[in-house]
């Protein structure tokens, strides 16, 4: 009997928050949407009808959580993006299939939620006095306590039909939301794109820019000693030969930057080795599906292979200079329509996985976001912080 009520309850209680929202929709659907559709016909206050959509899809999605809680099943939605100019939000906000599906939605919920929390409230009476009588005296389950659970269910099963999208609307959605997506991560990779033209005229006017004018500038004087002083020319071509050198080092370190030789010669398995073993931690490193060295198994795209090595290049000199641990592992895996990388480090944990999370973590989004990758960061206080990242591609 204790369960029963418990659970009587609770379902009164979801019924009772279906009336308040029942409410808020006739307020929606009397004042606010009529007020919105007049302003919007004025012209000047056409900025109140995007807002007034984006007001009840809230309140349809607040009933999408409530029916999904009772049910233990999630209510899909489908919406076009409100977004761009005003124009362009009151023409998605007129056109878009989800706004009148929310409207009739907001009609017969004011009509259903009221209806249902009334016959709870009439059937608190029978409920307290049958299956009081029925259970305490006789020890009989209760018979009319139940019946508010199934009252609930009803209210749940009307507003998922109301609410679910149809398939085409539901098409149309995730399509804009794509593209939504493809827009917000192109302009990412151009922003990357660029700022790694600027590291590379940076390196080559700062590094190797450098050390040629001084280059030049040697072997113009060693050129105006040779004759009279040929021990300080000597000095000067030697002087110029080191500085040949150290251009020579920064012009390898701005190719390895653009595309690491390494994974041209022994490829990204090898490649990944070579970074551990260089890394200064003790690093084990497991590979599934590839070979070990270029030419033996497949290989990935050049593009997924370089965003591979530096993903892995990234997460361990962040493990080096932030997490204080002193091993790492580092995982290569063959998917059959992706190569999954995955970096973990015992270290102390509590890197952010925000949008404002440091340079090196923001860098291994956009260079995986450009190719339409996945990436999860777990880094709990304590550790161990865990990497995980998705490359499409075609085997």
């Amino acid at each position: 009997m204790r369960e029963a009520i418990k659970e009587a309850v609770r379902a009164w209680l979801h019924l009772t928050i279906g009336a308040a929202i029942s409410l808020l929709c006739l307020l929606m659907v009397a004042v606010v949407a009529p007020f919105s559709i007049f302003l919007a016909l004025t012209v000047v206050g056409a900025g109140a009808l995007p807002e007034s959509v984006l007001l009840l899809r809230r309140l349809a999605g607040w009933e999408r959580r409530r029916t999904a809680e009772w049910t233990g099943t999630p209510v899909p939605e489908g919406y076009l993006p409100l977004e761009g100019p005003l124009p362009a939000r009151v023409r998605t906000a007129v056109t878009d299939p989800g706004t009148l599906r929310d409207l009739i939605w907001a009609v017969a919920q004011f009509l259903y939620g009221l209806l249902l929390w009334f016959v709870s409230l009439v059937l608190w009476v029978p409920a307290l006095l049958v299956d009081g009588v029925w259970t305490g005296l006789a020890g009989r389950r209760p018979v009319v306590l139940p019946l508010f659970g199934r009252l609930t269910g009803l209210a749940a099963d009307w507003s998922r039909a109301l609410l679910t999208p149809t398939p085409s609307a539901a098409r149309d959605a995730a399509l804009a939301a794509r593209i939504e997506q493809l827009t917000a991560t192109r302009a990412g990779a151009i922003a990357a794109h660029g700022a790694e033209l600027r590291r590379i005229e940076r390196d080559l006017h700062d590094g190797a820019q450098a050390h040629l004018v001084a280059l030049s500038m040697r072997i113009g004087l060693a050129r105006r000693a040779y004759d009279s002083d040929p021990a300080t020319a000597r000095k000067l071509l030697d002087d110029a030969q080191t500085q040949a050198e150290d251009a020579l080092a920064e012009l390898r370190h701005v190719v390895r930057g653009i595309h690491p030789p390494i994974l041209t010669d022994r490829g990204l398995t090898g490649a990944v080795r070579a970074l551990a073993a260089s890394s200064g931690l003790e690093v084990a490193v497991s590979v599934t599906g590839l070979g070990d060295r270029a030419g033996e198994g497949p290989r990935a795209p050049a593009a997924v292979e370089a965003a591979a090595y530096f993903v892995v290049a990234e997460a361990l000199t962040n493990a080096v200079k932030h997490s204080g641990a002193a091993r790492a592992s580092v995982s290569l895996t063959r998917e059959p329509r992706a190569l999954s990388v995955r970096v973990r480090d015992e270290g102390r944990g509590g890197a952010e996985a925000g949008e404002n999370s440091g340079s090196g973590l923001a860098g291994i989004r956009r260079r995986v976001a450009a190719l339409d990758g996945t990436v999860r960061l777990t880094s709990p206080a304590g550790g161990p912080t865990v990497i995980e990242v998705e490359l499409p591609c075609v085997w």
